[in-house]
């Protein structure tokens, strides 16, 4: 153990530690790309040493997969209440459009979500056990579900599968979308060069849009 650790035993202890250390993985995504993050110094950040760290998480990507489950329903909160109440449709498909976009722009205004749900299936679920997986994708399909409800909802003529297709699909889409559009310095220069490319928000607004549209317009 670290010089001065004291190992937290009582319920309310370990979960102040578990809250300070997720705290400390917030900061360090704010300054930079979850796969430059390291146990070291996530640990550091925190105060303990690698080894008191794992004694309250799995591993690093269990601490991000944690910080992802939060920032998800969280977002998912805001997202309903942005969304508001279930309006008549409006000629065309300008109804979907206005839902994929405000999907779209709400989740451009958090790149922390943006960051760990692309890092998510490459990178994240690479090193956690079987028991913390279960946990965590028994959350994140409940995730799933209450965002393709609150689709649902604005859009009654997509079914329950339909809704089911386009919530995951936003977790797809995103998860190609955020990377393409965050490269390094050099693609960012060569891209430039020859023209660039849609912003994220508005490329992911355009997918999604697209995907809602596709799957009401097969029910009709």
């Amino acid at each position: 153990m670290s010089a001065g650790f004291q190992r937290a035993r009582r319920p309310e202890q370990i979960a102040a530690r578990r809250t300070a250390i997720l705290a400390a993985a917030r900061e360090l995504l704010a300054e930079r790309p979850v796969a430059d993050i390291s146990l070291r110094e996530l640990s550091c950040r925190v105060g303990l040493a690698k080894s008191n760290v794992l004694r309250y998480f799995d591993s690093r990507e269990a601490i991000f997969l944690e910080v992802l489950d939060t920032a998800w329903t969280t977002w998912l909160t805001e997202l309903d209440r942005v969304l508001g109440d279930p309006a008549p449709a409006d000629p065309g498909f300008a109804r979907e459009e206005r839902v994929a976009g405000t999907i779209a722009a709400t989740l451009a205004e958090r790149r922390q979500l943006c960051e760990l749900i692309s890092a998510m299936a490459p990178v994240l679920e690479r090193n956690i056990s079987p028991e913390f997986a279960r946990g965590f994708k028994v959350r994140a399909s409940a995730n799933t579900e209450r965002l393709g409800a609150l689709v649902r909802a604005r859009v009654p003529e997509l079914s329950a599968d339909g809704a089911r297709q386009f919530a995951s699909g936003v977790v797809i889409v995103v998860s190609g979308a955020w990377p393409y559009a965050n490269p390094t310095d050099a693609v960012a220069a060569a891209t430039a060069e020859l023209g660039g490319t849609p912003g994220f928000a508005a490329g992911l607004a355009e997918g999604l849009t697209n995907l809602l549209a596709g799957l009401v317009a097969r029910r009709r």
